[in-house]
């Protein structure tokens, strides 16, 4: 059963003082935390008002934007800074010129990108559906919402934690950051002056931040006692520390050193439990033990129900777009010891914890 959140008063709550509850728990302490990856995305289109809403009604600890910065400076929510795959911009005749071709973190991509509009002109454009193959449901609601701002999902978890008397966490990534510091968009500053104007200062804030870069979570160590999460994948290397690798990283080595910097770590789940050649769980790798031997919380990523993601034993037929056993999947690493998990579908996560 969740654990039993406890209620302040709204007067408190308005005050921007936050309640105690699950999202303010300190890494290693507690139950297992529910993280609405770029919300309930696997039943609205990501990172959406609307999204991040659906999350906070189906239970889960914390919200999760993906950030990127505007042209005049203000951080949005989208999965990428290219936004030809989440918004209808290919369809507005006023854009076409917008069009371009960029080479980000060694990858060439060509598209439209958030660094060359204004937020006004983001706001002319609608949401839709990132996974249309996999989730045509979702495609019922393309064109309905908005690209939200970060003040903007900030202000919603601070009025659903007032609404529902438990407290809201949000969990941002810094999206490229070295990227955006080369172009004169750093996120540090706008994204810390944001979370002290909501209250969210202190180590007990209801706040991760992660990144998949190491600089930029190693600078804002420097200037915030909030919780900092290095991001890691199976494989390949930091953008901005091509000399380090992320497996050398989950090694009891690589965790001490992320430990001086960071508060956790989010791998790729792949680095927890392994899957074998049929696509089945394996046995579970020394990377929780580890990461809790040096002090570091465990949140991997990304728990969605679709067959196309699932281990072979949960899926529950041959089509790729249809729901296996999620809870299943989640339980298994559960056991393993993780202290949170990322998922699209916030929903079936809380229920499994629950279980």
């Amino acid at each position: 059963m969740k654990i039993l959140l406890l209620f302040f008063t709204a007067a408190f709550l308005s005050a921007c003082s936050i309640s105690e509850s699950h999202a303010m728990q300190k890494p290693l302490d507690g139950q297992v935390i529910v993280i609405a990856h770029r919300g309930a995305s696997g039943e609205r289109p990501e990172h959406s008002i609307a999204s991040y809403a659906l999350a906070i009604e189906q239970g889960a600890d914390f919200i999760e934007p993906d950030l990127v910065l505007t042209k005049d400076g203000i951080l949005v929510a989208r999965h990428e800074n290219e936004i030809s795959e989440t918004t209808d911009v290919a369809s507005k005749a006023e854009f076409a010129d917008r069009k371009t071709t960029k080479t980000i973190d060694g990858q060439t991509m060509t598209g439209w990108f958030t660094e060359d509009f204004t937020l006004a002109e983001l706001k002319t454009l609608r949401a839709k559906e990132r996974l249309p193959q996999l989730r045509q449901a979702n495609m019922a609601y393309d064109g309905q919402f908005e690209i939200p701002t970060f003040d903007e999902i900030l202000e919603l978890a601070k009025t659903k934690s007032i609404s529902t008397g438990r407290t809201i966490g949000v969990y941002p990534e810094t999206k490229h950051p070295s990227y955006f510091a080369a172009i004169g968009l750093p996120h540090e500053a706008p994204l810390l002056s944001l979370l002290q104007a909501y209250g969210h200062i202190e180590k007990s804030a209801p706040i991760f931040i992660q990144s998949f870069e190491v600089e930029n979570l190693k600078a804002l160590r420097r200037k915030t006692k909030l919780r900092l999460i290095q991001l890691m994948d199976e494989k390949g290397s930091p953008a901005d520390r091509p000399d380090l690798s992320y497996p050398g990283m989950a090694t009891p080595e690589g965790l001490k050193a992320i430990a001086e910097y960071a508060d956790g770590i989010g791998p790729n789940k792949a680095l927890v439990i392994p899957r074998n050649m049929l696509g089945n769980l394996t046995e579970p790798t020394p990377l929780v033990r580890d990461a809790h031997e040096a002090g570091l919380a465990v949140h991997p990523w990304t728990f969605r129900r679709e067959n196309y993601f699932l281990p072979l034993s949960a899926k529950s037929g041959i089509d790729p777009r249809d729901a296996g056993d999620i809870v299943q999947e989640i339980r298994a690493f559960i056991a393993a010891g993780v202290d949170g998990i990322f998922s699209d579908n916030p929903a079936q996560a809380v229920a499994a914890i629950g279980e």
